[in-house]
């Protein structure tokens, strides 16, 4: 018999030192055979709330992925919008938007969902600081007409309202959420078929059934959920049975975990390394021209991904599958032709961030650095939990940052993330990146009505990010999602905005319990 190496079995004892903390965490629902009317649904999620679950921030994705938080409407999987908390809408003019609402809807603290409710919802997030990402160039607002309607007004022609309105950033909540000071909690505020009972701060949520709901009750009594941001911790609990819905299982853990526990989700999300125009050594383009030829994409995706990622060609990945397509006009190819000749790296520093949430990033990075030294870059690097760093990548204090990006987050739409990421007002400018033509030509994509048309203008504005070197794309991501068997209609969202659902239940319980 083969002896483990030291380092083998340091790695197994850890993981079951991680199985038996979450164990005990998840101890509450550990009953086999257990029916789904009275199972509890256990999740092991990736990130902890940055921000104590405000709806307005980008926590409010965990809320609709619990399906404790509603929209008035969502998008399918072709990116149209569907009824949801508002049954049918109607454009009056290219600034004016009826939304009709749902009838007998209640709030999860009993009180009934009515115009006044949506309108003072949509308000506080339009008027919040910093504004929900969703908005980022758009100013809007929102009356009553009528007892059972909503119309939204923009200061500017937007086609995309409905979509927006199905960011879960604007999520419809009752009066008892919002607090003195822009305090806004989701606790037992919502609408979804499940409530938000309590939060543990970034340690865990529990939610329990809505009985009152008006869609399709919940199969199961209630979820419990855990944020552990070390992928083998929750690698060892899918494999162990200790939870039963896993996110975000880390490539180098799938060959010790049990194929049919493995699911790959495509997804618009884009591993991309960010280049800092405002200051540094990247705010020469020729510099920043130099970084890009140096990177070897492919090279990344083998060593780190294993093959279970897309070689980037550009922001927009295979999830779109119109974006290849545009990429082989004329003038997208003519813009790429004026980027900047590159200059020798001669041994300047830079400083290298990424984050530990992603297990797969630390890694990019090592790969990375090697890259950029053999080039003549002197490469520092810098690597924190994504809580701890995010607000330093913000404000520019990297010369480069390596981020796992969703680029259709929001509105199934990719203009809100270019104008989050790459406009000069930007809420997410992570490159501190300004430049009027690549504003202009945001602007012209937002002002067009879905369609190819708004796609041919989208890929321009794609094609001008790239030509400065703002960003270097590396690789689309596949998300690896885990269950149990026993656990049924999980949703694989390639936009992360559902994953529990009223329709995902426990018929049985296999693996360790207890």
């Amino acid at each position: 018999m083969a002896i483990p190496r030291p380092k083998a079995v340091a790695g197994i004892l850890i993981s079951s030192a991680m199985a038996v903390s979450l164990s005990a965490c998840f101890a509450q629902g550990n009953t086999p055979a257990a029916s789904s009317a009275d199972s509890r649904i256990k999740v092991a999620m990736l990130q902890p709330p940055r921000s104590g679950l405000t709806p307005l921030s980008d926590d409010a994705f965990k809320l609709s992925r619990w399906k404790t938080a509603e929209t008035l409407v969502v998008l399918d999987a072709l990116g149209d919008a569907q009824p949801s908390l508002s049954t049918a809408w109607k454009q009056l003019d290219s600034k004016n938007w009826r939304f009709e609402l749902r009838e007998g809807v209640k709030f999860h603290d009993g009180t009934l969902l009515t115009a006044e409710q949506a309108a003072a919802s949509l308000t506080a997030a339009s008027a919040a600081k910093p504004k929900p990402r969703i908005l980022d160039g758009v100013q809007l607002s929102v009356r009553t007409d009528g007892g059972n309607a909503v119309v939204v007004t923009t200061q500017t022609d937007d086609p995309l309202v409905p979509q927006r309105l199905s960011s879960p950033q604007l999520s419809i909540f009752a009066t008892s959420a919002y607090k003195p000071g822009g305090v806004v909690s989701p606790i037992n505020a919502g609408t979804g078929p499940y409530v938000l009972a309590s939060a543990d701060g970034t340690s865990s949520a529990t939610l329990n059934r809505f009985t009152d709901y008006w869609g399709e009750k919940a199969a199961s009594s209630g979820v419990d959920v855990q944020y552990v941001p070390d992928g083998t911790a929750r690698a060892a609990a899918l494999r162990t049975g200790t939870a039963d819905v896993v996110e975000a299982i880390p490539v180098g853990q799938v060959a010790q975990i049990k194929a049919d526990l493995i699911h790959e989700v495509p997804m618009p999300r884009t591993n991309t390394l960010y280049l800092n125009t405002k200051a540094g050594p990247f705010a020469d383009p020729s510099v920043r021209a130099a970084a890009r030829t140096t990177v070897e994409r492919a090279t990344i995706v083998e060593r780190v991904y294993e093959g279970r990622a897309d070689v980037a060609e550009g922001l927009l990945g295979p999830a779109l599958p119109w974006a290849a397509k545009e990429r082989q006009n004329t003038s997208y190819i003519e813009t790429l032709k004026k980027r900047a000749e590159t200059a020798p790296a001669a041994g300047r520093r830079i400083k290298l961030g990424t984050f530990t949430d992603r297990a797969e990033l630390p890694e990019v990075a090592v790969q990375l650095e090697q890259q950029l030294e053999a080039a003549g870059f002197i490469v520092e690097q810098e690597v924190r939990e994504y809580q701890h760093i995010e607000a330093d990548a913000l404000a520019g204090k990297f010369d480069a940052f390596i981020l796992s990006r969703a680029t259709v987050l929001d509105s199934g739409d990719p203009v809100a993330y270019m104008f989050s990421d790459f406009s000069c007002k930007g809420s997410f400018n992570i490159s501190q990146f300004c430049d009027p033509e690549v504003d202009a030509a945001l602007s012209k994509a937002a002002a067009i009505p879905a369609g190819p048309e708004r796609r041919a203008a989208i890929a321009a504005a794609e094609a001008l990010i790239l030509s400065k070197d703002a960003a270097v794309p590396l690789l689309h991501e596949r998300v690896i999602q885990g269950n149990q068997p026993g656990i049924h209609n999980v949703e694989r969202d390639p936009r992360e905005r559902a994953l529990i659902t009223s329709k995902t239940e426990i018929t049985s319980k296999t693996g360790i319990a207890g």
